[in-house]
């Protein structure tokens, strides 16, 4: 635990009173404080940001090298998918 604190560093965060209201509520909902709220709400935000392009870099790809006719049903014949 020593070793994670040691590496935080401090920063300053200008807000408008409205989404500092706002977050403070929300810290108090989810009861943490609102550092460790918006720590994770930018965590969040990285994944999603992360998430989206990575799917563009695979939107690009098919772009660059669509589906060869008859090659998804290859292996949808072959594929096994757990029934829901």
């Amino acid at each position: 635990m020593w070793s994670r604190f040691h590496s935080v560093k401090t920063i300053q965060l200008v807000l408008d009173a409205e989404l500092l209201r706002a977050a403070n509520g929300a810290a108090k909902r989810a009861r943490v404080n609102r550092s460790a709220l918006i720590r994770q709400a930018l965590r969040e935000h990285l994944e999603r940001a992360r998430m989206r392009e990575a799917e563009a870099r695979d939107r690009q790809g098919y772009r660059e090298h669509p589906e060869v006719t008859g090659e998804v049903e290859t292996w949808e014949r072959v594929a096994s998918w757990p029934a829901r």
